[in-house]
């Protein structure tokens, strides 16, 4: 039944690096074009040389590059380590470390193992990673 399965596996992780790359993106515009929604209260957008800034600047271009499937691994790395940072440094404490529901951290942390993941795996089928690669031979 596994090997059934298996040869499905490039599709499932372009699945998710689309998915997560395009919610990810969506954070990056809402800080800075306030679209989908506001992340400042209606307030106008963030500073760009403020720490939202500089993640929504992070946000847009490594979603636009994991969408397009383009330096995954790089970029997918630098994402896991701006959300793990996000998670430790802004939502956890030492009383709700491993309550990321309590701590309102569970996106950053979920987005954190998500790109980590992509990391080790790559991009899946559906990337312009594939291409370069071909390029390369």
């Amino acid at each position: 039944m596994n090997s059934n399965l298996e040869k499905f596996t490039p599709y499932a992780l372009a699945l998710l690096r689309i998915v997560a790359a395009y919610m990810f993106l969506l954070h990056g515009t809402a800080k800075f074009f306030e679209f989908p929604v506001s992340m400042t209260g209606g307030n106008g957008a963030v500073p760009l040389m403020s720490m939202y800034g500089i993640s929504g600047i992070l946000e847009i271009g490594g979603g636009i590059l994991l969408l397009l499937g383009l330096f995954t691994r790089p970029v997918a790395f630098l994402l896991s380590g701006m959300m793990a940072y996000a998670y430790f440094f802004t939502h956890a404490t030492a009383e709700n470390i491993a309550l990321p529901l309590v701590n309102q951290g569970e996106l950053a942390l979920l987005y954190s193992v998500v790109f980590f993941l992509l990391v080790f795996v790559g991009a899946g089928t559906f990337a312009l990673d594939n291409k370069r690669q071909n390029l390369n031979k």
